[in-house]
């Protein structure tokens, strides 16, 4: 719907100007228009929040399944990073991977909870 059914106070002024201009005997048909043009915006803009939610539905649904790949992809290649780390006694290249590998797994669970 375009932008001629956006209700603003320059409708109702115009409403008003055109009840002042024919007289009462078309005040239903100045209602009925009017009241047609509110409940085209009140559909448009209910529609348009129950888009929205199911976008943030539809979002939140597959980073379920992202996040619970990468957190299966984490642990596969945290497996040989601390065995070779450990071993060779290089603990602080071991809490920097670990780092991040933590870093990349909370960066994508916030990015997909604000969406």
């Amino acid at each position: 719907m375009g932008r001629e059914d956006d209700l603003g106070h320059g409708d109702i002024e115009a409403a008003l100007a055109a009840r002042r201009e024919l007289g009462a005997r078309y005040d239903a048909e100045l209602v009925d228009g009017f009241a047609e043009r509110i409940e085209r915006a009140v559909e448009r803009r209910a529609a348009e929040r129950s888009e929205l939610q199911q976008r943030r539905t539809a979002a939140v649904a597959g980073a379920g399944g992202r996040q619970l790949a990468l957190g299966i992809i984490s642990l596969v290649a945290c497996i040989p990073i601390t065995i070779v780390l450990g071993l060779n006694g290089e603990l602080l290249a071991l809490l920097v991977a670990l780092a991040a590998i933590v870093s990349v797994n909370f960066a994508h669970a916030w990015q997909s909870r604000r969406d």
